[in-house]
């Protein structure tokens, strides 16, 4: 039962990734630039973190990311960051920012976060930000209470 409440999680949040980017823009789904990648576990985390990442940028300037993490402890909520660096460099170095020397926090970074794991262990989210993130937004970090990195997923 586990198996197929876990799938349908993962389908719900893709379907709910194509309702916000059509929302957007009639066409937008033709014209997207879409990455993604699969969630692993950094700095010896407790648990087996697994998930993926999405990260959509539209032809009218919006960029669209969705994550869908297991292995999370329940009822714990966790912050989630773009990052300007892959995973495995620097542990993905630090956060994306449209301007470099702008502020530490959204509107001028993505964050698909807080988001707070479920009794399962299993956490979800989403945000749009106004703005087409450049070439160095490769990576998403999951980020436990105090801060630690645990999780990344390359996109690509």
């Amino acid at each position: 039962m586990a198996r197929l409440d876990t799938t349908r999680t993962r389908i719900g949040a893709a379907a709910a990734t194509l309702g916000l980017l059509a929302a957007l823009a009639p066409n937008a789904l033709a014209s997207a630039q879409v990455t993604h990648g699969d969630f692993a576990q950094f700095n010896g985390y407790g648990s087996t973190i697994t998930g993926r990442a999405q990260m959509v940028r539209t032809a009218d300037g919006k960029t669209i990311v969705s994550i869908h993490v297991e292995g999370l402890v329940p009822g714990t909520t966790y912050a989630a960051h773009v990052h300007a660096a892959a995973c495995a460099v620097g542990l993905a170095d630090g956060h994306y920012k449209f301007d470099p020397a702008g502020a530490a926090a959204p509107p001028n970074e993505i964050w698909p976060g807080p988001f707070t794991a479920n009794d399962a262990g299993i956490g979800n989210a989403d945000t749009i930000a106004d703005g087409t993130a450049g070439p160095t937004a490769v990576s998403v970090v999951i980020h436990a209470p105090g801060g630690a990195k645990i999780a990344c997923a390359d996109l690509g």
